[in-house]
This record gives C-alpha cells, sequence and structure tokens, in this order.
C-alpha cells in the first residue's frame, strides 16, 4: 500500500477585515477598534484570552491607522525613537513586560514618545491591574486606557472559524462535522487552527477524508496528553 506523505505546509494567517468574523463575543472590541480616532488619551488596551482575535485586531488597525506592530517581549532591545515616527505603535502581548526593569523602562517611554499626540495600542491577557508592573508611573499610564474586551468565542465564531480554515485547505469536510467538533473543542481559535491542520495532516498521512472519527482520534489524544 502506497503511504502518501503529510508535509505540514503554513496556511497564511490572513488578517483582512473579510477574514474577521464578527460575533456578540467580539463585537464590542472591533466596534473600539475602528473607533480609534476618538480614543480617550490616544490609547486602548484590548483584552482576551489567546486566540480570541487580539492579533488580528491589532493587524486590522495598524493597517487602517498606519501603525508599526512590536512584541512586548521585544520592548527592550527596540528602537524607540524609529517605532515611534509614525505615530501609531501597537505593543502585542503587552503584558509581557511586567517583572523585567528594562522592558517596562521601555514600555514607559514608548508610551510618553507616542502620546498625547499620536495612538498607541495594547494587547494583553488581561487588565493592567494583574500584569504585575513594577514601575509606578507605567502602571498609572497604562491603568488609565480604555479597556476593550474579547470574550472566548461563541459557536456561532468557532463555526465560522473552522468553515474558513478548512476551505482555505481547501479540504471539503461532512457538514455536521463542525457543529460536533464546537461541542467537544477547547474554546479558543487558535485551538482551531491547530485542530483543523493535524486533522488534515493525518487524512493527508492515510490518504483517506477527514471523518468524525478523525476528529475524535485527536481529541482523545489532546484529552490523554
Amino acid at each position: 500500500m502506497i503511504r502518501q506523505l503529510a508535509f505540514d505546509l503554513p496556511v497564511q494567517a490572513a488578517y483582512r477585515r473579510e477574514d474577521f468574523f464578527t460575533s456578540p463575543a467580539n463585537a464590542h472590541a472591533l466596534a473600539a477598534v475602528e473607533g480609534w480616532r476618538g480614543w480617550p488619551g490616544g490609547k486602548m488596551l484590548l483584552v482576551g484570552p489567546p486566540g480570541a482575535g487580539k492579533t488580528h485586531l491589532a493587524h486590522l488597525w495598524a493597517a487602517t491607522a498606519g501603525a508599526v506592530i512590536v512584541a512586548g517581549a521585544d520592548l527592550a532591545g527596540a528602537d524607540l525613537l524609529v517605532l515611534a515616527e509614525t505615530g501609531a505603535v501597537a505593543v502585542e502581548d503587552a503584558d509581557a513586560v511586567a517583572g523585567r526593569p528594562e522592558a517596562e523602562t521601555a514600555l514607559f517611554h514608548l508610551h510618553n514618545l507616542v502620546l498625547p499626540r499620536g495612538s498607541l495600542l495594547l494587547t494583553a491577557r488581561g487588565p493592567a491591574r494583574d500584569w504585575g508592573l513594577r514601575l509606578p508611573d507605567l502602571k498609572s499610564r497604562v491603568e488609565a486606557a480604555s479597556v476593550a474586551r474579547l470574550e472566548p468565542p461563541d459557536d456561532a465564531l468557532l463555526s465560522a472559524v473552522l468553515a474558513k480554515l478548512f476551505a482555505d485547505r481547501q479540504t471539503v469536510v461532512p457538514p455536521a462535522l463542525i457543529p460536533w467538533l464546537v461541542a467537544r473543542m477547547e474554546r479558543s481559535i487558535d485551538a482551531a487552527r491547530e485542530l483543523v491542520a493535524a486533522m488534515d495532516a493525518r487524512a493527508l498521512a492515510q490518504g483517506k477524508p477527514i471523518t468524525r472519527a478523525t476528529a475524535q482520534g485527536l481529541l482523545d489524544r489532546d484529552e490523554a496528553e
């Protein structure tokens, strides 16, 4: 029997507006990002669990505002003057600076370089009061930012994301599979990406279409780990 080789080819993440599915879980955050010109003090803190869509919204905002995006973990070694030149900066996973003196100082200086004339978007898992910031001046500035929250994806959002992920891979699945998956999988967009990639790889390796049995085997494996 010929065994088909499965290559884990990356599927390019699409951060376009048309690829952002709106649901009650993210509608408020989307509206807050799209209304960026009215942010109080020019800044916004976007919070939510991993895989809820923070990165997607950060990229949508960056495309609209002409902003640059930097990871919080990279701030300590970044050229802050160059970052601030655009007048609009998104710091992803800004909570990663907490407890790191050089990184906290860098975010403090970036805040002051960009604002009040520019715009600053911060993303994090939770509100600034929970980050564990040690620099008082930074803590007060970040806690003063308006907060938009992304909730864990609801059924409608997860269903739309799964359908899009399968379509991006040109993979046809039984219509009943998606609601079956939504009822059993971890409720995050990251989990949806990982599950679809794993199902596609297993189906390719076995030379068989994706079925409920394919998904069940992977879900059972994840629970056992």
